[in-house]
């Protein structure tokens, strides 16, 4: 509504002055070629009434005294030149250096000669002023030119510059209380308007898919705001609505997901115990003397699948619960060099600056970090030619960093936001708890990890932990 106002003022404005302008030069025009016919009339009536001959040479004689009578009744001056442009005769009493110009330009004789009309008009300016003169022939009895009639004319402007000024100054406290009005009107329009907008955009800032979100209740809304808070409410309804539904399907889905990795893990160990007894009451015989030996051998296998199935039960109960803190005093470097003595692949390899670096942690928990991101690395190269594990623990202000490195598949981007979640996992086999649950036993630690990788040339997993626990 600004604008409205702001633009078509100025356009206004900008046509008043432009129009003015023109007015003055028509006004200026017009007054010029008046003066130069009233002084024509003159001259011409002078040379009908003198008693020398009209010619080129008498002027100065014919308009000896006459010049300053006709100068005087028609106030204005004017010089009189020969045919080659040089000055007879100037109403001025005095010739004054530069104000009359003894001998006229070659421009200018050559503008009269090739004008229509026998007419020139000479557009200058002077110490910010602009003037004109007029340049035509005077002409004898018989119309033959025998001399050159120049009307200096100067242009007052103050009265058309004192009357733009006014007009511009009504003009402007026209515009101006018109501007007051309009930024009051749009004011009250803006913020009738924009209230419930700044409601609206509020209540949408503040949506969220994992909590209850309120309606919006504006008072005496107008029809299109009406529309939009009716279409907010709506959308919320049915936000909740799918919120609730989509969170009764992921609940399910992560149950099934789970009774089928628990029900596929028991699984595993079952059958080997399933064959092992099998083949024991094949081939039992009390009589055998190496019976003993058999059965210790029997007894060995149902015992390691039991710790298999009781590892995986555990796996799931701790994963459920957090683990509890036992902080001890220890070296971190022989730690992590103690959990890596369970694995045998040489590809594993241990660097470390520093021989003791010594932290409050839980040892058990600290293995178990350890253990899971070598085995995720290891489980990272199965086609890999030369695979290459480098395990490494150094200090970091009061921090201590534990990092795994390998050169395996990577990880994809489509991947990052979901590698640390439970139940996932690329593998075709696991239970994909284990990053899970190293993120749970870090971050219970006041830890923190993260990762770098690049598809097909290997990853990084970066552990830190604070060297004393809050």
């Amino acid at each position: 509504m600004i604008l409205l106002v702001v633009i078509p003022s100025g356009l206004i404005t900008a046509v008043a002055i432009f129009q003015y302008r023109e007015q003055r030069k028509d006004y200026h025009k017009v007054r010029l070629a008046r003066k130069e016919g009233q002084i024509k009339q003159s001259v011409n009536y002078t040379l009908q009434n003198t008693t020398y001959p009209i010619t080129t040479g008498n002027l100065g004689l014919i308009f000896k005294e006459d010049i300053y009578q006709i100068a005087d009744v028609q106030n204005q001056n004017f010089n009189i030149y020969d045919l080659s442009g040089e000055l007879i005769k100037s109403s001025r009493p005095k010739f004054v250096v530069d104000s009359v110009a003894m001998c006229l330009d070659v421009v200018v004789l050559d503008k009269l000669i090739e004008s229509v009309d026998k007419r020139y008009i000479e557009e200058n300016s002077a110490a910010g002023d602009d003037y004109q003169s007029s340049y035509t022939y005077i002409t004898d009895l018989k119309f033959k030119p025998i001399g050159i009639l120049n009307l200096p004319y100067f242009e007052d402007n103050s009265f058309y510059d004192n009357e733009l000024q006014e007009f511009l100054m009504r003009l402007g406290g026209v515009y101006l209380l018109m501007l007051i009005t309009a930024i009051g009107f749009a004011y009250f329009v803006s913020k009738y308007t924009t209230r419930s907008l700044e409601t609206i955009s509020d209540m949408l800032g503040r949506t969220d898919l994992n909590k209850r979100n309120e309606k919006i209740l504006i008072d005496d809304p107008s029809e299109e705001i009406e529309k939009l808070v009716t279409s907010y409410n709506a959308m919320i309804d049915e936000l909740e609505h799918s919120a609730a539904k989509l969170a009764r399907s992921e609940r399910e889905q992560a149950w099934r997901e789970m009774a089928k990795q628990v029900a596929h893990e028991i699984k595993n160990p079952l059958t080997p115990m399933r064959l092992s007894v099998q083949s024991f009451q094949r081939k039992f015989d009390p009589k055998d003397p190496d019976m003993e030996n058999k059965i210790n051998e029997f007894s060995k296998t149902l015992i390691q699948q039991i710790d298999t199935m009781s590892s995986i039960a555990s796996a799931f109960s701790n994963f459920a619960k957090m683990p509890a803190q036992q902080n001890e005093t220890l070296n971190v470097v022989a730690i992590v060099k103690l959990a890596l003595d369970i694995f045998n692949e040489d590809y594993i390899h241990f660097i470390s600056n520093e021989e003791k670096i010594i932290a409050k942690l839980d040892r058990t928990q600290l293995i178990r970090v350890v253990t899971n991101l070598v085995k995720n690395a290891i489980q990272a190269l199965p086609d890999v030619e030369t695979p290459r594990i480098l395990v490494s623990v150094s200090s970091e202000g009061d921090s201590v960093k534990i990092s795994v490195a390998d050169n395996g598949i990577g990880i994809s981007d489509s991947f990052r936001e979901k590698i640390f979640e439970p139940k996932f996992t690329t593998k075709t086999s696991g239970m994909g708890l284990g990053l899970g649950m190293v993120k749970n036993i870090v971050e219970t630690y006041n830890g923190n990890i993260d990762f770098t990788s690049q598809p097909g040339k290997g990853t990084v997993f970066t552990v830190r932990f604070p060297k004393e626990q809050a």
